[in-house]
């Protein structure tokens, strides 16, 4: 569990071997950061502290449910100081992103005017197109982004609210987004703005006061602590006007038999038993990222992904995928193809062959694949459903070395000049194993003792 990168940070199973087939093992190289993150040394030794002291929270009398409230609230704290949140700002702890978009969506005022994009994850799509979300092309560059974003604000009737809902980070191609300039520009239109900050929080500083934004949303799996909790800050009014997104315990002042009074933020939406031993690790990943500083952080991302960038550039007919060409702020995401070999088979390879974990399909973000496949499948495999583009992704954050991203270069050049060295069978669902798989699995409970 020792230091792994220039900054002192340490993950959990740094230093894992992992087999691979024919027999040998490897230290395993993780680079499906963008999917979920290992756990900080310091998130595990703080959910082990708390543990024994875990316990029912907000109506347990007893000393441990005293204990367990306060810790749990103080959580709350942290998380808001994490994204620069002001004081005013609800803290509502959720599953993780997708549930916070989905609670998020519920509360908007009725008649609401949403204005997306292709560029996003699913979990910030599918929730606006109940309200007729305005989802705007995936857009060559800012400056095109901008312009459309303001077109789109011009056109929505001046009579109706309106919410910007935009990544903070591409989760297929890392491009930072403009963050400033799009809240200033929807605020100039009395619009709100939501980010999707699953990608950025863990690789960015955030500073929602000072970038005037209006609700942030990002999971705990991806900001190394990765015990089923994420959160959602902002603004309180249209959260607290909303009823609750979930009815149950917890999210009631009082019930009889004539109705029901709900409870104030944030247990309105905050039903049922929460995840108190998740909000303790997400604030102690928050904790100990503020101590790190995220600007540190992002200061040797941005080195390790000018490596990650070159190193796939010394690949013979590689090809890597952009949403804006050019130089800009990139979190350390990177996705590409070797032409002539599924993205699934070079996914397996690397993993059987090399102990290199990294993602292939299409990443919940079926439109922008299709955009960088051109508009079709010419050339390219499908990913997730026929007609949608697949790729491979490389993503890295805390714990990566220079190293693992030299060995991912090193493997793909193999692959591409010699190609596999084992046999492999794609499945009808289009993933690809090898054949035959001798690799012994790890004995852990309800982890079978081969590949099911």
């Amino acid at each position: 569990m020792g230091s792994q990168s220039g900054i002192d940070a340490a993950v959990v199973g740094a230093d894992l071997e992992v087999p691979l087939v024919g027999g040998a093992s490897e230290r395993y190289v993780n680079l499906d950061y963008a999917a979920s993150a290992p756990a900080l040394v310091e998130v595990w030794a703080a959910v082990q502290a708390f543990l024994p002291w875990y316990s029912s929270v907000h109506r347990g009398a007893g000393f441990r449910s005293q204990v367990a409230t306060a810790a749990y609230e103080d959580a709350r704290e942290a998380v808001r100081a994490f994204v620069g949140g002001r004081t005013d700002d609800a803290v509502v702890f959720t599953r993780n992103t997708t549930d916070s978009i989905n609670l998020l969506a519920r509360c908007l005022p009725t008649g609401t005017v949403v204005i997306t994009t292709g560029v996003e994850h699913h979990a910030n799509l599918l929730p606006w197109r109940r309200h007729g979300a305005i989802e705007l092309p995936v857009p060559g560059s800012p400056d095109e982004l901008m312009e459309r974003l303001q077109q789109a604000l011009r056109r929505r009737p001046a009579d109706r609210p309106a919410l910007v809902a935009v990544t903070g980070a591409s989760n297929v191609t890392g491009e930072v987004w403009p963050l400033a300039e799009l809240a200033a520009l929807a605020h100039e239109h009395g619009a709100r703005v939501f980010v999707d900050a699953a990608q950025l929080a863990p690789h960015r500083p955030i500073d929602m006061s000072g970038l005037d934004l209006d609700w942030v949303a990002f999971s705990g799996h991806k900001l190394y602590a990765p015990f089923g909790t994420g959160a959602l800050v902002g603004r309180a009014d249209w959260l607290a006007a909303a009823e609750p997104y979930l009815a149950g315990g917890g999210a009631v002042v009082e019930v009889s038999t004539e109705g029901v009074t709900w409870a104030s933020l944030p247990d309105r939406h905050e039903g049922g038993s929460p995840n108190v031993v998740g909000a303790i690790a997400l604030a102690a990943a928050c904790t100990a990222l503020g101590a790190i500083g995220m600007d540190e952080v992002a200061r040797q991302e941005i080195r390790l992904g000018d490596l990650l960038r070159t190193t796939l550039d010394q690949v013979p007919g590689l090809i890597s995928y952009a949403t804006w060409p050019g130089p800009c702020d990139r979190v350390g995401v990177a996705a590409f193809n070797l032409p002539g070999r599924d993205h699934a088979e070079v996914a397996a390879i690397l993993s059987a062959e090399y102990g290199i974990g990294v993602r292939n399909g299409s990443f919940c973000a079926h439109p922008l694949l299709v955009y960088l496949a051109g508009g079709g499948l010419d050339g390219w495999r499908p990913g997730c459903g026929l007609r949608v583009p697949g790729a491979i992704r490389a993503s890295f954050g805390l714990g990566t070395r220079a190293e693992d991203l030299q060995r991912l270069g090193e493997a793909l050049l193999e692959i591409a000049e010699h190609g596999p060295r084992w046999t492999y069978r794609a499945a009808p669902d289009g993933s690809v194993s090898p054949m035959p798989d001798d690799r012994n699995w790890p004995r852990l409970p309800f982890v079978p003792a081969c590949p099911l």
